[in-house]
């Protein structure tokens, strides 16, 4: 349910940003307000109390963000508010940042390895999954899992490509059970 709604608001949004040519505007204050918004926990309590009326909770809202964003994430921010939707905020505008970045050619690709990799390696990571794939550029994100052994894992949106040697060696583990004596 959570994913559908945060795909419906944020699909909203992303038709808002294109129909007034807003893209990238709407997309930095989108990354700001959710910096903003992880920095002021107490801000989220306040918006997700039962027992606070919408009516105060735009009230607190407009006085916290009229005038500090456009009128656009203002009144978005306003409707998600009025709908109760305000606990979904996070993955709202985390789907409207990805959807533009889509929009945008970049790709978001999480890349986990089991050593930290050179930057030669990051290199020519990123210059292989820009070959591969139809984006024109990445963002990379890498972690490291040392549980995997060797190999590495590679997700892009729903995409995952595992190479990792402890996937493998799961694999043969269950071929090697399947097979009858």
């Amino acid at each position: 349910m959570a994913k559908l709604i945060s795909k419906t608001y944020g699909d909203a949004l992303f038709e808002l940003a294109v129909e007034e040519d807003k893209v990238d505007v709407l997309l930095e204050e989108t990354q700001q307000l959710q910096k903003i918004l992880a920095e002021n926990e107490d801000f989220g309590k306040l918006m997700n109390h039962p027992k606070i009326i919408k009516e105060e909770k735009i009230k607190v809202a407009k006085n916290v963000f009229e005038g500090r964003i456009s009128e656009e994430l203002f009144g978005f921010l306003t409707i998600i508010i009025s709908k109760d939707r305000y606990g979904e905020i996070d993955g709202i505008l985390q789907y409207f940042v990805t959807r533009v970045k889509e929009h945008k050619g970049i790709g978001i690709a999480m890349v986990t390895t089991a050593v930290p990799l050179k930057d030669s390696q990051r290199e020519a990571v990123e210059k292989r999954l820009l070959e591969t794939t139809q984006y024109r550029s990445m963002e990379m994100h890498y972690s490291v899992d040392a549980s995997l052994i060797g190999g590495m894992v590679i997700r892009i949106g729903d995409r995952v490509v595992d190479s990792s040697i402890s996937t493998k060696l799961n694999e043969l583990q269950r071929d090697l059970l399947k097979i009858q004596l």
